[in-house]
Formats: C-alpha cells, sequence, structure tokens
C-alpha cells in the first residue's frame, strides 16, 4: 500500500496532501541516472587502473617485448650501418686506390637504394609506425649491401686484370744472363758497326753462343714472326697488351708462329746472326705505346736489387759499338 504524505501549509493553517508535480519527477529521475552513469564511469575506471584484466596485462607484455625487439633490432641495424659506412670509405679510398679505379660516388649508392625494392614485403608487418621504420632501414640496408656487393665483384675484376697486366709486362732477360757478362752495348748513342757513324740504338745487345735459347719476357701474342730486310733479321715481335710491345732480333731460328700465345719464360727462338749483325746474339727492344723505352729497366723480376744495381751500371757503360 503507497503512503500518502502530508505538509503543513502555513496559509490555510492545515496539514494538505503532498501531490509532487510530474515535472519534478523527471527531474529527480534524470538526476538519479546521471548520477548512476556518473559513479559507473568513475567505478569502472577506478577498476581498469588498479584492476587490469588478464587480456590487458597479456596485451601489454607483449607491447613491452616487441618495444624491446624493436629497440635490439634498431640498434642491430644501426651497427650494420656503421659497418656498411666503413665498408664503402675502404672500398672507395683503400681497395679502389690500389687499382687506380674511380670511387664510386654517392650519388650512385643514393640511386641504388632508390631502385632497389626487394624487401618492400618486410613493410607488411602492419600499419604500425615500428614496422614500417624496421621495414625502411632493412630495405636500404639491403640495397647497400647489393651495392656492395657488385662494387666487390667489380673490384675482383680488377685484381684479375692486375695479375694478367703484371704477368704481361716484361720482367724477365731475354736470354739467360745470370752471371750478368752478356749485355754487350746498351741503349743509345752507339757506333754503327757497319758504317762507323755515331747511330741510336734502340735496344740492347745480349751476346750468347748461337742457338742458346730466347725467352718470352711477358705474357702475350706473337705480332710478327719471320725475316726482316729492314736489319732484325729473322726476328719476333710480341703484343703484351696494355701498350706493351717487345722485340727480338737475330734469330737463327724462330719457334713461334703469328696470333700464337706465349707466356713469360716461354722459348721463342734462339740466338744467331742474322740480318745485320757482326755476331751470334740477340736484339731486345721495348715499345710502351709504340714508343722505344730502355729495356734495362724491364728486368726487375729475375735479379735481386743488387744484381739489378750492377746490371744498370754495365748497360751504362758497355761498349760504345753495338752488334748491329
Amino acid at each position: 500500500m503507497k503512503k500518502i504524505k502530508y505538509y503543513y501549509n502555513t496559509h490555510t493553517l492545515r496539514y494538505e496532501k503532498l501531490i509532487t508535480p510530474l515535472r519534478v519527477k523527471l527531474l529527480r529521475l534524470f538526476g538519479f541516472l546521471s548520477g548512476l552513469a556518473v559513479g559507473s564511469a568513475i567505478v569502472i575506471y577506478l577498476y581498469d587502473r588498479f584492476f587490469p584484466k588478464p587480456t590487458d596485462l597479456e596485451n601489454k607484455g607483449k607491447y613491452e617485448v616487441l618495444t624491446e625487439n624493436y629497440r635490439q633490432l634498431n640498434k642491430k641495424v644501426k651497427t650494420m650501418q656503421e659497418q656498411m659506412a666503413s665498408l664503402e670509405k675502404r672500398d672507395n679510398e683503400v681497395y679502389r686506390s690500389i687499382f687506380e679505379a674511380n670511387p664510386l660516388p654517392d650519388s650512385a649508392r643514393a640511386k641504388a637504394i632508390e631502385q632497389k625494392k626487394e624487401l618492400d614485403k618486410v613493410s607488411a608487418i602492419g600499419e604500425d609506425a615500428i614496422g614500417k621504420d624496421v621495414a625502411t632501414q632493412l630495405n636500404n640496408l639491403a640495397a647497400r649491401v647489393k651495392y656492395q656487393f657488385d662494387s666487390y665483384i667489380s673490384i675482383e675484376k680488377l685484381i684479375n686484370n692486375q695479375e694478367a697486366k703484371l704477368a704481361s709486362i716484361p720482367a724477365i732477360q731475354p736470354v739467360s744472363n745470370k752471371d750478368l757478362s752478356r749485355i754487350a752495348s746498351g741503349y743509345g748513342m752507339r757506333i754503327d758497326p757497319v758504317y762507323g757513324t755515331p747511330k741510336m740504338h734502340r735496344g740492347l745487345d745480349f751476346t750468347a753462343p748461337q742457338g742458346t735459347p730466347i725467352y718470352a719476357t711477358g705474357d702475350g701474342t706473337i705480332a710478327v714472326s719471320g725475316y726482316s730486310d729492314g736489319g732484325y733479321g729473322n726476328h719476333v715481335e710480341i703484343n703484351h697488351g696494355y701498350g706493351y710491345m717487345t722485340l727480338y732480333g737475330h734469330m737463327v731460328r724462330i719457334k713461334v708462329r703469328p696470333g700464337q700465345k706465349v707466356k713469360r719464360g716461354e722459348v721463342i727462338g734462339w740466338v744467331g746472326s742474322t740480318g745485320k749483325s757482326t755476331g751470334p746474339h740477340c736484339h731486345y727492344e721495348v715499345k710502351i705505346n709504340n714508343n722505344q723505352v730502355n729495356p734495362v729497366y724491364f728486368f726487375s723480376s729475375d735479379l735481386s736489387p743488387e744484381d739489378y744495381d750492377r746490371l744498370l751500371k754495365i748497360a751504362a757503360t758497355g761498349s760504345a759499338k753495338s752488334f748491329d
């Protein structure tokens, strides 16, 4: 049974029945509901703040692990970037300078990074900033690694080319001359043995018994092999590449033919006295880019430093008269 409330009316001086208007009832209901909502929100916030759910704890743990993994990964990426920068610097300043090759410009490396997209799929980790940042760094690092790898391939080719060049440059004497007694006439102005007049002698004369082997002084291809009426008689010319040519004159017999490949130390003929010659000897010349040079500077490979110094003196003070 609903309780009826009364109040004392001071104007009528009697008790009257209390009737609450609908507007007041609605306001009271609204206030109650508002207070309930605010109170519930405060309770929920305090609960979530001080009593997190198991899933929240799990997600928080995963986030902390992910953050730590990212920190470690980012540290390793930076270390690798520093190592790559060191390799790139060494590539330009050391390896390429050894072989007199131009350094790789930074613009070429940057262009390679822009073109390299093989690790774009790494960005599929997610739309979060961590995944994108790691993907970008790995993409750039992979591009630098590939470009550096290609650079080392080119350096390897330079090494192989340098080895071939060193093997091709004339570096030994054309006849066996261990006691350094066979150089009879050096490079420079000499008296012509036939005409008795001063003449430029553009090679070295090695005296030796007829039939003494004559050796190729460097790797190359036989360019000329035959008899010359111009004074060399039976002679051989070798194209060593890289601008080097050598000539061996006055042979009694030739062993090689034009187009044949020869190695340093390989016998190409035998000492004789054919052509314009006054006795058995090997006339030896060296040309660099068609310019004749003193062959005495190309004997270092088969001589000790002391013997090489002796040979330089012998060649400079040899006979004033040439053999051809």
